[in-house]
Parts: C-alpha cells; sequence; structure tokens
C-alpha cells in the first residue's frame, strides 16, 4: 500500500501566504499577540479552517481550535503551535507547526479514514510571551490564577486586559479555556530546530526527547558613580567591572555544575548614568539560564547566587535580583518519541533525538497530556530573525512525519500505544 501523503503544494501556499501577513519589507513579520498583524493571521487562519469544513472553535483564552470528527466525547488527538511572532520574526517559528496541523487534517478528512480519536490543531495565543509567559497552553493546562491574569503586562506597559478588551475580549474568560486531562489522547507539534544541528549533520528531522526549563532574572548592581578621572582604581566602587568579573566566570560556573545542555545568557546591560568620564554606580543586566535537568537548574542557580554575592562583597557593591520566569524542564513521553523514530524509519527519514533548547507550548501541554516533537532543521540555526528559513523538502517531510505519527494515533488502522 502507498502511505498518504500531504498536499504539499496546498501547505506550500499556506506558507507563503501566511507569511505575507504582517511583514514589513526587510524587517521581519510583524505578528506580536493582539497586534493588528496578529488579528489579520487569526482571521486568516480561522477562514481556512471552514474552507476546509472541519469545526471551528475559540476558547476563552482565544486560542484557535480546526477540529475533525469532534463530538466531545472522545478524547482529541491535537496538534499545535502559535502564529504569533517575536517582533521581526521570521515565517516558520510556530506558524509552521500550526500550518502543518491544519494540512494533516486536511489530509485525513480527504482520505476518509475513520477515525478513533477526533484531530485538533490549535492555534496558542502569546507563545512568545508579550506578556510575560505562554499563555494559551497554560490557560489550557489550567496553570493560570485571576492574579496572573491582572498582573500580566508588555514592556510598554499595556496590560493584558487592556490589549484582549481592545478586540472586545474578557482576559479572565482565559479561565475556562482549561482542559480535563481525560479530554486529549496526545500531543504533538512541529517545530523548526531554531538551532543548528540538524542542519550541520544534514539530518532530515529531529525527535525532541526533552525540553529545556530556564530561569530568567534581572540583576541589579549598586556602588558608587564617581569621576572618571580622579577615583583611583582602588577606591571604585564600579558596578560594571563587576558585572564584567560575574561574566566572566559563566563558563566556569557551567562547566563546575551545569550539563552538556546547560546554556547562560547575558542579553541585556544597562550603565547608570552612562556618561564615558563617569564609573558606573548602577548597572542592570538579563540572566537567562536553561538546561534540561530540574535538579541541574537548581544547582546552576545556587551557583550563580553564591558568585553575584562573593563579587559584590569583595566589591563593596549591593546586588539583588528579580525573578522574571521560570518555566520547568519537561521530558517528552518515551512511547512517543519511539512511535516518531519508527515512523521516521519506515519514511527512509534520517532522524536524529535531541533536546529543545527553546521552550515551546508542547512544554505546558506535558503537565496535560503526553506530548511529542519533531524539529525540521532551521538553515544555518536561524530564527527569531527575517533570516530563518527552512527547505521545502524538509518541510514536506517533517509534515509527512507528523500524518503519519497522527494516523498512527487517531485512526481505526492505526497502531495504539501502549
Amino acid at each position: 500500500m502507498t502511505p498518504i501523503r500531504i498536499n504539499f503544494q496546498r501547505l506550500q501556499h499556506d506558507i507563503e501566504a501566511l507569511s505575507a501577513i504582517g511583514r514589513d519589507a526587510d524587517r521581519g513579520i510583524h505578528r506580536m499577540a493582539f497586534s493588528e498583524g496578529d488579528l489579520a493571521g487569526r482571521q486568516w487562519f480561522r477562514e481556512r479552517i471552514l474552507e476546509a469544513d472541519l469545526d471551528f472553535y475559540e476558547d476563552g483564552a482565544a486560542n484557535l481550535h480546526g477540529r475533525l470528527d469532534w463530538d466531545g466525547q472522545r478524547p482529541s488527538v491535537m496538534m499545535g503551535s502559535h502564529l504569533d511572532t517575536v517582533p521581526g520574526g521570521g515565517p516558520l517559528d510556530g506558524a509552521l507547526g500550526v500550518l502543518v496541523g491544519l494540512e494533516v487534517l486536511r489530509t485525513v478528512k480527504e482520505s476518509g479514514l475513520p477515525l478513533r480519536h477526533p484531530l485538533e490543531v490549535v492555534n496558542f495565543t502569546d507563545e512568545e510571551g508579550r506578556f510575560g509567559g505562554l499563555f494559551g497552553s497554560q490557560a489550557m493546562a489550567g496553570q493560570l490564577t485571576p492574579a496572573m491574569i491582572h498582573a500580566a503586562r508588555d514592556l510598554d506597559g499595556i496590560t493584558l486586559t487592556e490589549a484582549m478588551a481592545a478586540w472586545g475580549l474578557d482576559a479572565n474568560a482565559a479561565l475556562f479555556a482549561r482542559r480535563p486531562r481525560d479530554s486529549i489522547h496526545a500531543y504533538l507539534e512541529l517545530h523548526i530546530e531554531q538551532g543548528p544541528v540538524l542542519d550541520r549533520g544534514k539530518t532530515s528531522v529531529g525527535v525532541v526527547e526533552a525540553i529545556t526549563g530556564l530561569f530568567k532574572w534581572d540583576v541589579q548592581l549598586k556602588g558608587q558613580t564617581n569621576h572618571a578621572g580622579t577615583t583611583p582604581m582602588d577606591m571604585r566602587n564600579d558596578t560594571f567591572q563587576g558585572l564584567a568579573e560575574f561574566a566572566g566566570e559563566i563558563e566556569r560556573i557551567l562547566e563546575e555544575h551545569g550539563s552538556p545542555h546547560s546554556r547562560a545568557t547575558i542579553g541585556r546591560v544597562e550603565l547608570k548614568p552612562g556618561a564615558a568620564n563617569t564609573v558606573p554606580g548602577y548597572t542592570s543586566f538579563s540572566l537567562d539560564v536553561r538546561d534540561t535537568d530540574p535538579d541541574t537548574l537548581t544547582n546552576l542557580a545556587d551557583a550563580f547566587r553564591r558568585t553575584l554575592s562573593t563579587m559584590a562583597r569583595r566589591r563593596s557593591l549591593m546586588f539583588e535580583f528579580e525573578v522574571l520566569s521560570e518555566l520547568p524542564p519537561q521530558r517528552c513521553d518515551p512511547a512517543l518519541v519511539q512511535l516518531l523514530e519508527d515512523k521516521a524509519r519506515a519514511l527512509d527519514l534520517k532522524d536524529l533525538r535531541l533536546p529543545s533548547g527553546a521552550a515551546h507550548d508542547a512544554q505546558i501541554m506535558a503537565s496535560l497530556t503526553r506530548t511529542g516533537m519533531i524539529f525540521v532543521p532551521s538553515l544555518e540555526g536561524r530564527s527569531h530573525s527575517a533570516a530563518e528559513w527552512t527547505n521545502w523538502e524538509d518541510i514536506e517531510r517533517g509534515a509527512n512525519l507528523m500524518l503519519q505519527a497522527m494516523l498512527s494515533l487517531a485512526t481505526e488502522s492505526g497502531g495504539e500505544l501502549k
């Protein structure tokens, strides 16, 4: 028998059409959550669901669902990701997983195969964290509280409540988006890798074993502002020198307390008063630390805290930090990992097991149901930029792997996971 395959020309057309929404010449795509671009992208997606004669549903968190053979009684096999982007993002981050999910539903519908479980594709709201988290999937997993919703705001001070109200939505309705555990049979997500491993290895698909956890701190160092010419070097309370010393310790800390999957990044630095002839008396910086093991993350947090304290004491500085976000790492379901590997080899695809160094909606969904992820290569590891891309043939391979995995999970003729 010839295996069912997705309609690649249709998927390719969808990718090209969606990538034009929110595009700003060479500055990438701007579809930040609850922006005009996001609204246009969501409307386009809704039209494609209805055009395919699938059931459409929008939940209280503004997650958009396309459903096939839905009866509300049987647990669904769900695929999902997100259509929102970072400012100046690329055409595939998040969007590819949603569009592949839609194409899987259309292909299965056209095949006429009987389904043991309904199929569901979801566009999760604000995965990119304009308002500080993975809002849509956290709502579905029941991880939100009224206080969290009330406190959520973006970098410009706009609250989530205000942004949703501008669309005629009640942010507190997100509390009703929670799904019972027995309503989802399994969750799969296809995503670009956003890193260079698959591309450098000329590997068709990645099967994700674990999704990184992270903690993100905002650190403030407080010393004494003073004249750059008249203050001797041994009499300074220079906060930038404190930052430089701390930054120089990062590789040592990762080597002693981390793992091969550990990452630590200082991505933002602010010096005050910021004059060339003035010793900076105040420095703030971000610290983003990731690993796939929860104990390793705890050990890294302790080590970074001790190093900050030692440095500050030696340099007569004060320090404090605020925890901006924390996400626990999650392991993908071993049976789903094996299923994806088996299906990849049945399709004669070169595959590789690897961790995800980025957070995804799958990470949140793993608290609700068994979860698996497929990666496709990112050219030169590029993502979160207009240069982000994946070769068409790799997109097609990943989409057909998703289709075969979904058929195994959801159809009468497919194999049930034990």
